[in-house]
């Protein structure tokens, strides 16, 4: 199944308390119950202004949806072409 890297552009994510990135979880964990179990969230990276998640979904419509039904953000979706670490280079 194809892997999505999305941005989402959230000014302040950085500053975020854990509790409100506990809600924004709970938020997307709800979300995508509701949608079954063909989109997985993997993780999410927080930095100062973004937040970028990694999904995996059959399509990069069903990623739209989520952000769509959750109130997020999908600034930009990109499908995972590769996945290279520095094993890679042996």
């Amino acid at each position: 199944m194809p892997k999505y890297v999305i941005e989402r552009e959230i000014p302040g994510a950085g500053k975020l308390s854990a509790e409100q990135l506990k809600s924004i979880s709970q938020t997307s964990c709800g979300v995508l119950t509701k949608m079954g179990t063909q989109i997985q969230w993997m993780h999410s990276y927080v930095t100062g202004d973004k937040i970028y998640c990694v999904y995996i979904a059959p399509n990069e419509e069903m990623v739209r949806q989520h952000a769509s039904l959750g109130g997020f953000p999908a600034n930009r979706v990109s499908e995972v072409a590769e996945i290279i670490d520095p094993t890679t280079a042996e």
